[in-house]
Order: structure tokens, then sequence, then C-alpha cells
């Protein structure tokens, strides 16, 4: 599975601080929605990530993002998360 280009990247990079920490805190350790750190994601499988970024979690705040990423950006985002590289930079 191919990497997103430069500029796809960046729009994630910019979802993960805008969109996802709304509910999982600016710097993602937790808010509305659980901390998406390395550590509180240890262990944790890609896939299964997310499969839960596209499909979001019935029953919760959390919304499926399937009309908005591909597969392709949604496990780029999980493995990004699990590995703790991300641009914290505001």
């Amino acid at each position: 599975m191919a990497a997103p280009d430069a500029a796809r990247r960046a729009e994630l990079e910019g979802l993960l601080r805008n969109d996802c920490g709304a509910c999982h805190g600016g710097r993602l350790h937790g808010g509305l929605g659980p901390a998406l750190t390395p550590a509180a994601l240890a262990g944790r499988d890609p896939a299964a990530l997310a499969a839960t970024i596209l499909a979001g979690r019935p029953g919760t705040p959390m919304p499926p993002w399937r009309g908005l990423l591909s597969e392709e950006d949604a496990r780029w985002l999980a493995e990004r998360l699990i590995m703790g590289e991300r641009n914290d930079a505001p």
C-alpha cells in the first residue's frame, strides 16, 4: 500500500490536529474521546485502528470517516498514531 503524497500527508496531519483533536484533545492525549498516543495504542493492530477510523464507533461520538478518507489514508493515519510519528506543530 503506497503512502499518500506530500500534499495529502499535510492534509491528513491537519485532520489529526483539527478534526480528531476536537474530541481526542489537541495533542491527542484524550478528551471526549480516548487518548491516541503511542502508549495508549501500544499493541493495537493498524488494520483494526484503520477500520475504526473508517467505520466510526456506533453509539459513540466517533463518526465514520469513510466518505472523506480512503483505506490508504486511514491506514497511514493509524500507523502514524501507533508509531508516534506526528507533526504536533500548530
